[in-house]
């Protein structure tokens, strides 16, 4: 679903050296929001090495699986949604691993449906019912199709799986599940303002859209009015410090950003989700825009969410 106007985002870290216009990247580099809970490591039956998971995904977010020759008489992978801390886990997706190759390789299919909840996947390897079940490492990882996801218009909901690796070095998946999304395409910073150029998926703007910046934790909201393309789906909005100003909560204060594509439709997150990098917080970094001793910077949030922070 879209993230609702009053969900609190991922808490906002110290950038690292180094900024980047128009969204370009300071590094293409996976990570992980938080290490996984540690596991036994799958180990190739052979020689004893970590047995490693290649995948690929499809531009309709079809993912294969390919492992070597592994143990037991009926092998399946086990995706397992990471549970909040302090949560049980309770959601599980089972996928069944093929032979019939020369090579004694197996496959496993994850279809586009059913859609996955959104929240990161650790991915297993379950040798046989009722065997213990062992973690994989990443293979290669073939996620072409996804660089010009941003190019496709999607229908709701808006999926979307993006496989990475885990700061322990474990395979895993990335999803979101959203109504509707506002694909983030370029910021421009300049000294005196930042331009976000975006792009609705799964609804369509009408000619009383509103951007809304809402300041986390509080109710106070800033209201702008979008440009908006004649497609009714493209759209940009310019952001001053004098926009943000006075807003309360302190000397550093977050605000989230939503697109209302009608008066009194539900906001839509404007985040960046439409490629191949599952964490863009500490890989997409921005200048501040700095005037009259405020610095107003945009960012991502864990969720790969905009935010703007002024300080």
């Amino acid at each position: 679903m879209s993230t609702p106007e009053d969900r609190t985002t991922g808490t906002h870290e110290s950038m690292p050296p180094g900024t980047r216009r128009e969204g370009v990247p300071s590094g293409r580099a996976h990570q992980d929001a938080a290490p996984s809970t540690p596991q036994t490591t799958a180990t190739s039956p052979s020689h004893g090495s970590p047995l490693r998971a290649d995948c690929a995904i499809d531009s309709e977010g079809r993912i294969t699986f390919t492992l070597p020759p592994v143990p037991g008489a009926h092998p399946r992978l086990l995706l397992r949604l990471r549970p909040r801390k302090g949560h049980s886990e309770t959601t599980r997706h089972l996928l069944d691993l093929e032979s019939g190759r020369p090579d004694g390789h197996r496959h496993a299919v994850l279809e586009p449906q059913p859609v996955l909840d959104e929240g990161r996947w650790d991915v297993y390897l379950l040798p046989e019912p009722g065997a213990e079940r062992l973690r994989l490492r990443p293979g290669l990882r073939d996620l072409r199709c996804l660089v010009d996801g941003h190019l496709r218009d999607r229908p709701a909901p808006v999926a979307v799986r993006i496989p990475y690796v885990t700061k322990d070095g474990f395979l895993a998946l990335r999803a979101w599940r959203r109504t509707a999304h506002a694909e983030a395409r370029t910021i421009d910073v300049t000294d005196r303002a930042m331009t976000v150029t975006a792009r609705l998926h799964g609804a369509e703007l009408h000619a009383d859209a509103t951007v809304r910046l809402r300041l986390r934790g509080t109710d106070t909201v800033r209201t702008l009015r979008p440009r908006t393309e004649d497609d009714a789906r493209g759209f940009s909005f310019t952001v001053t410090p004098a926009d943000l100003a006075d807003g309360g909560g302190g000397a550093a204060r977050v605000w989230d950003a939503f697109v209302r594509p009608a008066d009194g439709a539900p906001p839509v997150r404007v985040g960046r989700l439409l490629d191949d990098v599952a964490d863009r917080k500490h890989v997409y970094v921005y200048p501040a825009v700095e005037t009259d001793g405020s610095a107003l910077r945009p960012y991502y949030t864990v969720d790969n969410d905009l935010a703007i922070e002024v300080t």
